[in-house]
C-alpha cells in the first residue's frame, strides 16, 4: 500500500478532500494518515495508537477522526476477520490491492495482484454482469486463512513437549 505519490502530493489530496467537506486537516489526522502510510497494512484503532504518532490520541478522538476521514474518502474502513474494524488509506490514493485475511488473530495484510488475476477477475465482473444485468464498477477480493504467525503456533502447540 505504500504505492502512494509522495508526501507532499499525499497531503494536498488529504487536504483537498477534507476542504471539501468543510473539514481542516489537523495534526490528529494528519498523524493518522502518517500512521497508515507507514503501516503498509489495515489497523485497528488500538494498533495505531501503539508505538505511533497517536500514543497520546485518545480512541474516542482517533475514532471521530477517522469517521471524519472515511467520509471524505481519504480512509476505507474494512471489517475484520475479529471484532475490531481496521483502517487502511482509501484505494485512489494508496494504488489498488486485496487482503489476506487470518481467520484466529484477524490481521489483515495487502497483497497486489497480478495483472493476469487482476484481467481474470475484470472478466467474472463482466459474466456476473451479463448473467444478472448488475453494473460492475470494480472490484474487492479477501483471501481467508491464517497467517504465518497463527500457523507457527498452531504447529508449535500441537507438538510434543
Amino acid at each position: 500500500m505504500t504505492s502512494y505519490r509522495g508526501w507532499v502530493d499525499l497531503d494536498n489530496q488529504v487536504a483537498i478532500r477534507l476542504a471539501e467537506l468543510g473539514q481542516r486537516y489537523t495534526s490528529n489526522r494528519r498523524a493518522i494518515v502518517a500512521t497508515l502510510v507507514e503501516a503498509g497494512r489495515p489497523l485497528t484503532v488500538p494498533e495505531m495508537s501503539t508505538g505511533s504518532e497517536l500514543g497520546g490520541l485518545p480512541q474516542s478522538s482517533a475514532y471521530r477522526n477517522l469517521g471524519v476521514l472515511v467520509e471524505a474518502g481519504v480512509v476505507h474502513r474494512l471489517p475484520g476477520a475479529d471484532e475490531f474494524a481496521r483502517y487502511e488509506l482509501a484505494e485512489e490514493l494508496a494504488g489498488h490491492h486485496h487482503h489476506l485475511v487470518c481467520g484466529s488473530c484477524g490481521t489483515v495484510a495487502d497483497v497486489a495482484a497480478s495483472p493476469r488475476l487482476e484481467r481474470m477477475l475484470a472478466e467474472a465482473g463482466r459474466m456476473a454482469a451479463d448473467e444478472t444485468g448488475f453494473e460492475v464498477t470494480g472490484h474487492r477480493m479477501d483471501l481467508l486463512g491464517r497467517c504465518g504467525d497463527c500457523r507457527a503456533s498452531a504447529g508449535a502447540a500441537g507438538r510434543p513437549g
